[in-house]
């Protein structure tokens, strides 16, 4: 059984060793430590083990954005994915939710095509030759 809950300042030791970025570049870790300080980090666990994380904040042009959907190498493509864009979106405050991807990201993009979000857009020139897909999805009759 997965378990979604708030992240908390002990999680950070697990989720850096978690996130193979984060392993190799301290912005990461700067980024889960203000993510976890903020309240907007949440934590996938089974069993008491660590095994994704997410990030939800409410700064994309006064939207929910999931900023971050990061699932361990050995539970890709399962359900875990699943249950931090759930979560997350039981966090929204906003009927509108955005999130991004890389082009080069199949799977985020197929998880996000499950869950009825849409393509509404691209950037370019944050990943070199690697543009962020931009998806929207609009939740039930939520109030903001």
């Amino acid at each position: 059984m997965i378990t979604v809950r708030a992240g908390k300042p002990a999680d950070l030791t697990g989720l850096i060793a978690l996130d193979a970025v984060a392993r190799r570049e301290p912005r990461r870790v700067d980024f889960i430590r203000r993510s976890i300080e903020q309240a907007t980090c949440f934590v996938a666990e089974q069993h008491s083990a660590t095994i994704g994380y997410g990030v939800l904040t409410h700064s994309f042009y006064g939207n929910a954005m999931i900023e971050m959907v990061y699932v361990g190498k050995r539970f890709r493509r399962s359900v875990v994915g699943s249950a931090l864009v759930r979560f997350a979106e039981s966090l929204a405050k906003t009927p509108k939710v955005f999130t991004s991807t890389n082009l080069s990201n199949k799977p985020m993009q197929l998880l996000l095509g499950r869950h009825g979000y849409v393509l509404t857009g691209y950037i370019d020139n944050l990943d070199e030759g690697d543009p962020e897909l931009v998806y929207f999805r609009r939740l039930g009759d939520k109030q903001g």
